[in-house]
C-alpha cells in the first residue's frame, strides 16, 4: 500500500535552516543539552516560524534562543510544540466525512466521503450516494487532498515573534532532551600470572531522543546532578525574550574537571544517531597491578568462596583518573590465544587514589561451611554462640581466605582462634591461610549483650 498525495497546506510557514554548528553534552541521567548555531531568516514585524529537526523527547520549557552579532532584536512571544505525527491511521481518522480516493491493483479508481476505516476496510460513500465497503488488501493507492491541520511530518516548534527588522542572522538555540545517557564500559584483560590488568574503557552512548546530531561537538558529563521534579502539568506555549549576544583531532576523550564532575571532550566531530548505541574510546588502555583476593561471607553466601580482583586506582599502580561508573569485564587469554570471560562486575565514579575491588565470581576449588556449635544463654539480657567455619583448599597452592562475619546489636568476641579485625560496628573480619589440599578451621565464641 502507498501514501501517496499528500498536499501540504498547513506549513506554509518559514522554516529554520538547518544547524550551522551543533554540540551534545551528555549526562549519566537520561539528560542531553544541545545547542545549534542556526542561521535564521527573520521578517520585520509578528511573523511566525516553524522550527523543524527537533528532538520528540525534547522539554520545550528550557529552549532558549540567542541572536549572534547582531543589533537586531527578537522576541519570541509564544512557543508551540507540535508532535502529533502524520501515519495512516490518523490520516483516516481527521478524513472521516470528507472525500478521499483508493486505486486498485486493477486501476480501478474509487472516489467518495469515508465514513469509517476499520479491520483493514474502508468505507465510502460515492456520489451517487452508494456506500461501498473496499479491503483495503486491494489497494495501492490512497489519495487525500491535503495534509489535515494539527498533523506534521516531523516534531516542530512553531514561534510567534517580533522583530524590529528583516534579514538573515546567525542564532544560537539551546535545548534539553530526554533520551540520551551515556556510562563507561571497561575490558580488562588478566596476566598469565594473574598479578597485572590491562584495562580500556568505552564511552557507550545510547541516543534514543528522536534526533539525529550530525556532525555534534560531543562532551560527556560524569556524575551525577541534582534535577527538579518535573511538575504534572506540562505548558506547551510560553512567553519568552531574546538576549542579544575546530576540533583538534583524536583517539578518545580529553578529561577534566568541571565544578564538582568530570567532564570528557571528544577532540573530533562525531554524528549521533537516533536509536543508536555508539561506543567510543574513553582512555588509552593502562596496566595496573592486581591482587587476587578470596572472600567467604557465610551470611550472604553459606556454601560458596567469591574470588576478587582488588586494585588501587593511582599512579604508582599504572592509573591514577577518574574512573566514570559502569560495567566491568574480565578476561584472560589461554595458551592458544583464545580469550575467557572470567566475569564482571559494576563500579560506581572512583576518583583517583581510591581502591577498586570487583567480585569475579566464586572460587571453585575453595570449599566453605559454617556451624553454629553451641548457643546458650547466660542470663535474660546476654547470650553467647559459638561458631565453626572449615575451609577446605583444594587448589595446588596456599590462599588466604577473608570471612566476612555479621556480628548484630551490642557484641563481644569472647574467644578466637584465630586474630579478628573489627571493620565496622557490625562486621568483624579473619585472614585464614590454608594450605594445599589441607583445611583449615577458625573457631570463635561471640557473647551478645540485651538492654
Amino acid at each position: 500500500m502507498k501514501f501517496l498525495t499528500l498536499l501540504v497546506t498547513i506549513l506554509m510557514l518559514p522554516v529554520i535552516s538547518f544547524a550551522d554548528d551543533i554540540a551534545v553534552t551528555v549526562y549519566n541521567n537520561n539528560l542531553g543539552v544541545i545547542s545549534e548555531t542556526r542561521t535564521l531568516d527573520f521578517t520585520q514585524g509578528v511573523h511566525q516560524l516553524a522550527f523543524k529537526d527537533v528532538p520528540s523527547q525534547i522539554d520545550v520549557a528550557s529552549v532558549r534562543f540567542k541572536l549572534l552579532n547582531s543589533n537586531n532584536k527578537v522576541a519570541i512571544m509564544e512557543q508551540n510544540y507540535a508532535y502529533d505525527l502524520v501515519n495512516p491511521e490518523k490520516m483516516y481518522a481527521k478524513y472521516i466525512d470528507k472525500k478521499i480516493e483508493l486505486v486498485d491493483k486493477n486501476g480501478n479508481l474509487y472516489s467518495g466521503t469515508l465514513l469509517a476505516y476499520s479491520n483493514g476496510a474502508v468505507t465510502l460513500q460515492e456520489k451517487a450516494g452508494r456506500v461501498k465497503i473496499i479491503q483495503m488488501g486491494n489497494i495501492t493507492e490512497i489519495n487525500f487532498p491535503a495534509l489535515p491541520e494539527g498533523l506534521i511530518t516531523r516534531p516542530t516548534l512553531f514561534w510567534l515573534y517580533n522583530s524590529n527588522q528583516s534579514g538573515k542572522y546567525k542564532s544560537r538555540i539551546s535545548y534539553q532532551t530526554s533520551g540520551m545517557n551515556w556510562n563507561a564500559e571497561y575490558v580488562g584483560i588478566l596476566s598469565s600470572d594473574e598479578h597485572q590488568l590491562d584495562l580500556s574503557g568505552w564511552a557507550s552512548i545510547n541516543n534514543n531522543s528522536g534526533k539525529t546530531y550530525k556532525d555534534a561537538k560531543l562532551k560527556l558529563i560524569a556524575g551525577q546532578i541534582h534535577r527538579a521534579t518535573p511538575p504534572r502539568a506540562i505548558m506547551m506555549k510560553y512567553s519568552a525574550t531574546s538576549a542579544i549576544g575546530s576540533p583538534t583531532a583524536g583517539l578518545g576523550f580529553e578529561e577534566k574537571p568541571f565544578f564538582e564532575y568530570h567532564m570528557y571532550t571528544l577532540p573530533r566531530k562525531t554524528t549521533i544517531a537516533n536509536k543508536e548505541n555508539k561506543q567510543i574510546s574513553l582512555f588509552e588502555p593502562a596496566r595496573t597491578t592486581v591482587q587476587k583476593t578470596f572472600i567467604y561471607r557465610p551470611d550472604r553466601n553459606p556454601k560458596n568462596v567469591e574470588v576478587a580482583l582488588k586494585f588501587k586506582n593511582s599512579k604508582s599502580a599504572g592509573l591514577g583518573q577518574p574512573l566514570p561508573a559502569g560495567r566491568v569485564r574480565i578476561f584472560k587469554s589461554d595458551k592458544d590465544g583464545s580469550m575467557i570471560l572470567l566475569g564482571e562486575d559494576r563500579i560506581d565514579h572512583t576518583p583517583k587514589n581510591e581502591e577498586i575491588k570487583l567480585q569475579i565470581g566464586n572460587a571453585f576449588d575453595i570449599v566453605a561451611k559454617e556451624t553454629l556449635l553451641n548457643q546458650k544463654s547466660i542470663s535474660s539480657k546476654v547470650d553467647e554462640k559459638e561458631f565453626r567455619i572449615e575451609i577446605t583448599n583444594r587448589k595446588d597452592t596456599s590462599v588466604t581466605v577473608e570471612v566476612e562475619k555479621k556480628l548484630y546489636g551490642f557484641w563481644e568476641v569472647m574467644e578466637s582462634n584465630i586474630e579478628y579485625k573489627k571493620k565496622d560496628a557490625t562486621t568483624i573480619t579473619f585472614q585464614v591461610s590454608v594450605n594445599p589440599d589441607k583445611k583449615a578451621i577458625l573457631n570463635y565464641r561471640v557473647r551478645y549483650y540485651y538492654r
